[in-house]
């Protein structure tokens, strides 16, 4: 995450990037870069982080969801929707999903395997809100190849 502060007359503004998207301190909250609204202020940094979060899930073309500290998926993509819930990450995996993340920096991924449906899923952890702790995003790598 690069931030870079900005003296603009008597305003400073905060930058920086994050999932593929850009956060941008105004004076009455956040901007975030690219939005459907460009005039949208979020009034929390969380807010911000969770919508890019989202986005990040949304426009993936595989398989993801983001799992919070109870092993639930607090949002899942289209592909996931269309899979269920229990056919991407069964329940019984999620807590140990999400305690993968606990450990790793920012921008820091691990990969976790799924035995039983021979898939493979890439995990990031990422502290959208302070109060609540980091978040897992997990997203399919692939599926192994089926042996004849």
């Amino acid at each position: 995450m690069k931030t870079a502060v900005m003296g603009e007359g008597d305003r400073s503004m905060t930058m920086f990037g994050f999932l593929g998207g850009t956060i941008m301190g105004v004076d009455s909250g956040y901007k975030v870069l690219p939005h459907p609204k460009p005039d949208k202020i979020f009034p929390r940094l969380s807010d911000a982080k969770w919508f890019l979060a989202v986005r990040w899930c949304d426009t993936l073309e595989a398989p993801a969801a983001i799992i919070n500290n109870t092993g639930e998926l607090a949002f899942i993509n289209h592909i996931v929707l269309n899979m269920g819930e229990e056919t991407f990450i069964p329940q019984e995996y999620r807590l140990d999903i999400f305690a993968q993340c606990l450990h790793l920096s920012p921008n820091e991924t691990v990969t976790y395997e799924l035995k039983s449906q021979e898939r493979i899923l890439e995990i990031r952890g990422l502290e959208i809100d302070s109060r609540y702790g980091k978040v897992a995003l997990v997203r399919e790598l692939s599926k192994k190849a089926t042996k004849i």
